[in-house]
């Protein structure tokens, strides 16, 4: 396993890192469908993940109602001090009114109750799931400055949010003295690249790290699906659910996978190790969140982090995944290769 810099923490983190949302959720409405792993499923995994040199895990206080940081919790057990432990809050966890949202007040008790449910008593990296449009970022970057000088959080990030409200808030935390996010988690794929826009821009000139979710498409960029909806996994989630939630134009998917299988065959590897390799090959990428069910799908996405793409092989899958480039970006890039240095001036 290769490690890389969180940000500017001098923290190292695993290149490949393992996402909980599989785990629990057994009876939930929606969560079953996502993976719905118990206890023996998740020591399994967490234990591969380890010995592989795994030290990044990430969860969410909403997934599977909490059970996924309660089962997280137990399988990390005596390993705590060799995981960086990430998870999440803004999505509701409970019918009241206060039980969502990024105010001081659901803060404050989200990270209690995540605590408690990953039988810890620090969370290394807690990040904000979305941009609260009712609440102020002074109050939740206030209250989440407070829990970093508590010692109940290492360090703060954010997950989804626009490149202009994460400028903001570092620049709310900069003029308060306040802790600053050090990583945005983001979507990323072969068959979504719109991070690439402003994203990956503000994390370089910021010293942010990018984490990377969904870097498969929801199973779509594992080449286990065809044309007309035949596919060679079909227990799989989106075999099972029809869609996933993650959109994309799926008969450009289908010309990016033509060309994933063809590089997967030269190196004799999966097209999902491909596709992660090829995000770790990309500007800012810190760590690759996998999502998995099974062990087999994670010893093959972990191998991805051996993998080395060739300057053909990532010329081929930049040229059919490429994404228009949005103004202004193309006319400062007309200008930009231009540009007179000042030591040539008279």
């Amino acid at each position: 396993m290769k490690y890389r810099l969180l940000g500017r923490t001098g923290v190292w983190a695993s290149e490949i890192s393992l996402g909980a949302m599989t785990f629990g959720g057994k009876e939930h409405p929606v969560y079953r469908t996502h993976g719905a792993l118990g206890q023996e499923e998740v020591d399994r995994l967490v234990g591969t993940a380890l010995d592989a040199g795994i030290n990044f895990i990430d969860t969410a206080d909403v997934y599977a109602d909490g059970e996924s940081e309660e089962l997280l919790g137990r399988a990390i057990g005596q390993h705590r001090r060799d995981v960086l432990l990430a998870t999440k809050l803004i999505a509701p966890v409970g019918p009241g009114p206060n039980d969502q949202g990024l105010s001081r007040l659901h803060v404050m008790r989200a990270l209690e109750d995540s605590l408690r449910r990953l039988k810890t008593d620090y969370i290394d990296l807690y990040q904000i799931h979305n941009y609260d449009h009712v609440t102020p970022l002074e109050e939740t970057l206030s209250a989440l400055d407070d829990a970093v000088r508590q010692g109940k959080v290492r360090y703060i990030g954010c997950s989804n949010l626009a490149a202009w409200q994460i400028s903001k808030a570092l620049g709310i935390s900069a003029l308060h003295n306040h802790a600053k996010f050090v990583a945005n988690q983001t979507h990323y794929s072969l068959v979504s690249r719109d991070a690439e826009r402003d994203l990956v821009p503000l994390a370089e000139d910021a010293g942010l790290s990018l984490t990377v979710w969904q870097p498969l498409a929801g199973g779509f960029l594992t080449g286990k699906f065809d044309r007309g909806g035949v596919t060679t996994e079909p227990d799989s989630r989106r075999a099972r659910n029809g869609f996933d939630f993650v959109p994309f134009d799926e008969e450009k998917g289908f010309r990016v996978l033509d060309v994933l299988r063809a590089v997967a065959a030269r190196h004799e590897v999966s097209p999902a190790q491909v596709s992660i390799a090829w995000l770790l090959a990309q500007r800012a990428v810190t760590s690759v969140i996998v999502g998995v069910r099974k062990l087999e799908q994670l010893t093959d996405n972990i191998a991805a982090s051996d993998l080395t793409l060739t300057e053909q092989d990532l010329a081929e899958l930049d040229e059919v995944s490429r994404s228009p480039i949005a103004y202004p970006n193309w006319i400062q890039e007309w200008f930009a290769p231009t540009r007179i240095p000042a030591s040539n001036l008279a």
